[in-house]
């Protein structure tokens, strides 16, 4: 008897329905084709103590499986259950009637039970877009497929359980989420808060102006000067996601496998920092199975390098493209993949191998070893990032002071407010927010008067700023005078935005 019963395979975010044919024959063997992998081929031992456990053995017949569309690869322990239901039912050990209404996934343990898979949130979206009624998964997984809405989901323990519910019409507990309100309840729902700061006003200011307008940041300074703790409380004052955009990365983190069985819905921007010894596949992604990497994971967010320096120059230069495009592109021969990737990148680095700025008394590090220290970062991979701040040590009466310092929530009204502004801005083109801005936008929402005009002319020649710096400057002064609610820029705004281009002075680069 031939049987079908559906699955789903993971492609990049996105799935794909796949069709899972049993025909059980006379016969002997057991015969499994359309490009499964080795996880999948061994189902077959799964199965068999997995059904033997729960009353059922696997028939002595010719078993045939066939997993359509047979030239798209399927990996993964995913697709036992699916299998496992096939197979009784085709044997007519079980009723098929309403397998075609579900998609059923799950891997099995050998006592029936089951255990969590991936990639759960795409495979209910595809679910809900076919048409089919509902979509049978571990318990674990559960909480993360019912915030798709229109779609039954069932969490099951173990395989009986859906025998029970196909063959003699037992109910199972249907998981019900009001996604709206699961959202709404945890967006602000941040760790760390800018008040928890001692000083560093200026820092501050800077990270306000990055997150206003969508900057990469990277801060320098000596260690204990807090560059890490400015980092963690970025998320915290950035913009709380929009519904589509926390769709969109819990989906990636969905396909990663990094949802708990508790969390259903990401409601905050993620805040991704890798080790420095990270690969660079593991940054930006890929693998003979492509996952996503690093970069994606930290969509909608923040990514984090801690002491940049010390990254293989390798995995740096990799990030060029990604944050140009905002997007990852993994080829393959038989197959092309695509990972989302628009982040905000926040680096930090001491200046010096020593640790300390070239003026410190502390400083031991020779004018050659300064320079061989800061070529590990490449003018390409610096061109890219908006903002640089030098961060000096907070000084005793700063730590002993009890005031507490400004709330992120603060913050992140003004930075609002600015990002507001620019929605408006640029309602009717392909960009977002100020960063992103290229040449023919730099020249239409950034023009100077005569005073500001000669003031940047003036720090250029005066500073060594390189070329490099000038459109960076104006982008900046252009968050500036969103953030003070200015239509023009002004030279305060541009002023203040000079201060953050460290390192092309050339008191670094000398």
């Amino acid at each position: 008897m031939l049987v079908k019963v559906y699955g789903s395979a993971i492609q990049g975010v996105t799935a794909q329905t796949i069709t899972v044919e049993v025909n059980i024959d006379t016969g002997i063997g057991y015969h499994l084709v359309g490009l499964p992998d080795n996880a999948i081929k061994e189902s077959s031992h799964r199965i068999s103590a997995a059904l033997k456990n729960v009353g059922y053995k696997l028939p002595g017949k010719k078993i045939t499986i066939n997993m359509a569309p047979a030239d798209l690869r399927k990996e993964g322990s995913a697709y036992d259950l699916t299998i496992a239901m096939g197979i009784l039912a085709a044997d007519n050990l079980i009723k098929a009637d309403g397998l075609q209404d579900y998609i059923i996934m799950g891997e099995l343990s050998l006592d029936g039970g089951l255990q969590p898979i991936r990639g759960v949130l795409p495979i209910a979206i595809q679910a809900r877009e076919e048409g089919f009624k509902g979509i049978i998964l571990p318990k674990q997984n559960t909480r993360e497929a019912a915030i798709v809405n229109n779609l039954e989901v069932y969490g099951v323990e173990n395989i009986s359980e859906v025998i029970g519910f196909f063959d003699r019409g037992e109910p199972l507990e249907r998981t019900v989420i009001d996604t709206r309100k699961e959202f709404q309840d945890k967006i602000y729902d941040f760790p760390f808060d800018f008040s928890e700061v001692k000083g560093q006003e200026t820092a501050k200011r800077a990270m306000e102006v990055a997150a206003a307008g969508g900057h990469n940041i990277i801060l320098i300074g000596p260690p204990g000067s807090g560059k890490t703790m400015l980092a963690k409380r970025i998320p915290g004052i950035l913009p709380p996601l929009t519904l589509r955009e926390a769709l969109e990365t819990t989906k990636i983190h969905s396909v990663a496998g990094k949802m708990g069985a508790e969390t259903s819905l990401m409601t905050v921007r993620p805040f991704r920092s890798p080790h420095h010894t990270i690969s660079d596949v593991a940054l930006v992604g890929g693998g003979s199975y492509p996952q996503p990497g690093e970069i994606s994971l930290a969509h909608n967010g923040v990514l984090f390098l801690d002491e940049m320096p010390e990254f293989k120059r390798t995995v740096l230069e990799v990030m060029r493209q990604p944050l140009e495009d905002r997007e990852v592109t993994i080829s393959r021969a038989r197959f092309t993949v695509a990972y989302p990737a628009s982040f905000m990148l926040v680096a930090s680095m001491n200046p010096s191998p020593s640790g300390y700025f070239p003026d410190d008394p502390n400083n031991t590090s020779s004018a050659q070893e300064m320079q061989r220290y800061m070529n590990k970062l490449s003018g390409p991979l610096l061109d890219r990032i908006d903002i640089h701040i030098e961060v000096q040590k907070v000084e005793f009466d700063q730590l002993t002071d009890r005031r507490k310092g400004e709330e992120s929530s603060h913050i992140r009204d003004r930075v609002m407010r600015a990002r507001e502004r620019q929605t408006h801005r640029y309602a009717d083109g392909t960009i977002n927010y100020n960063a992103q801005m290229g040449p023919r936008e730099i020249e239409k929402y950034c023009e100077l008067d005569a005073t500001s005009q000669a003031l940047i002319k003036t720090a250029m020649e005066k500073l060594g700023l390189s070329a490099r710096a000038y459109d960076r400057i104006l982008k900046v002064a252009r968050t500036i005078a969103d953030l003070d609610g200015e239509d023009s820029i002004n030279s305060a705004h541009i002023s203040e935005a000079i201060q953050y281009r460290s390192l092309d002075r050339e008191f670094w680069n000398a």
